[in-house]
């Protein structure tokens, strides 16, 4: 089953964290509330970042016109989100709900104890780019949420209802084998190599960039045996030296630990390198990746299997509250949205507006 508690502290539900902003023009007014361009421009540019359009640039590289038709249905979907969180704000402030210092601490600690650490809270931020701040007021609105539909529907999810959800969802429960494994990167990845060198030589011609590509990767490997050696000669100190020498920035923080994964998880080559392995040894040779040169420490195997319902009983209890939390507000919206007067400010915004398509330029034909 994939981990329930991922969206815990990150999602807050409906909310995307975004701060109202003073500043801007007004371009949809909500009630008396008024949404500003830079709100938007904000909540667009965190939108498209967390999209698949991360792969090709994100916000950077978005053209921002409707005659990019990804442009409208992003613009649609956050003006009508923007709306929704304006409008159950306003819900929040009208029935006297507020979230106090001990709120957050028992939500900081709660959310703790279910991810495992206060590192692995930390690392879940990092990796999805949330500072500190941003998550304190992200909780301070999870909290004010629940606040909110605990004064609509009291929600309580017995230890029944998960026990139900497990056994008519056994197939999310299953697993194949699984090897827990460390690692240490020293990265070669040839495709890196290549830009990072045309960076600083732009006229390089062919011959002499393989060549430089060819050194780099030789020195790179003979760092990656020296390291090997290092490993081999103190093979208790493994975690140590992957703190110091990995290039696998958010593994190396753990010692190199990369935790339980199926083959399918990983490149071939490493997959292959670390199922042939038995718990507690280390790979004698290096293990050649794309990314680059690997020294891998196998401390556990998971033969194929179902995982107990003792295991993830809680994580299916919370996955029960949250969908019916995200009901109840659905709920609460559609009658919100039915009596709010929404006034848009700028046209432009408006999901009713009719797009103009440029007219094709005509072909003259020349005799």
């Amino acid at each position: 089953m994939k981990k329930l508690l991922a969206c815990l502290a990150v999602s807050m539900l409906l909310f995307s964290g975004c701060t109202l902003m003073n500043k801007s023009e007004g371009i949809v007014k909500v009630n008396n509330t008024v949404i500003t361009q830079a709100e938007f421009d904000k909540a667009f540019d965190t939108t498209v970042d967390k999209s698949f359009l991360k792969a090709f640039g994100g916000s950077k590289n978005f053209v921002k016109s409707d005659e990019n038709p990804m442009y409208g249905i992003f613009k649609d979907k956050i003006v009508n989100e923007l709306i929704v969180k304006s409008l159950l704000e306003e819900e929040i402030v009208k029935r006297g709900i507020t979230a106090t210092e001990e709120d957050v601490q028992n939500e900081l600690k709660s959310i703790i104890d279910k991810v495992g650490s206060k590192e692995e809270l930390n690392k879940l931020l990092k990796d999805r780019g949330i500072s500190n701040a941003q998550f304190t007021e992200d909780l301070k609105t999870q909290i004010k949420i629940k606040k909110l539909v605990n004064s609509i529907q009291k929600i309580n999810i017995t230890d029944k209802d998960a026990e139900n959800y497990y056994n008519t969802h056994k197939a999310e429960f299953t697993h194949g084998e699984q090897v827990r494994a460390s690692h240490i990167l020293i990265s070669a990845n040839t495709l890196e190599l290549i830009q990072q060198i045309k960076a600083k030589n732009p006229d390089i011609n062919p011959t002499d960039l393989n060549k430089k590509v060819d050194e780099q990767i030789t020195a790179q490997k003979a760092k990656a045996e020296a390291v090997l050696a290092e490993v081999k000669k103190s093979p208790e100190n493994f975690e140590k030296i992957a703190q110091k020498n990995s290039d696998d920035k958010a593994s190396a923080e753990r010692g190199g630990e990369l935790g339980f994964f199926p083959k399918e998880a990983m490149v071939p080559e490493f997959a292959n390198a670390a199922f042939s392995m038995k718990p507690n040894t280390i790979s004698e040779t290096l293990v050649k990746s794309p990314y680059g040169f690997h020294i891998i420490k196998v401390t556990d195997r998971m033969e194929a299997g179902s995982t107990p319902f003792v295991k993830v009983k809680d994580e299916i209890k919370f996955y029960l509250e949250t969908q019916k939390q995200i009901e109840v507000l659905k709920k609460l919206t559609e009658g919100l949205m039915k009596n709010a007067k929404i006034e848009y400010l700028n046209e432009e915004f408006n999901p009713k507006r009719v797009v103009k398509t440029p007219e094709p330029k005509k072909i003259e034909n020349k005799k």
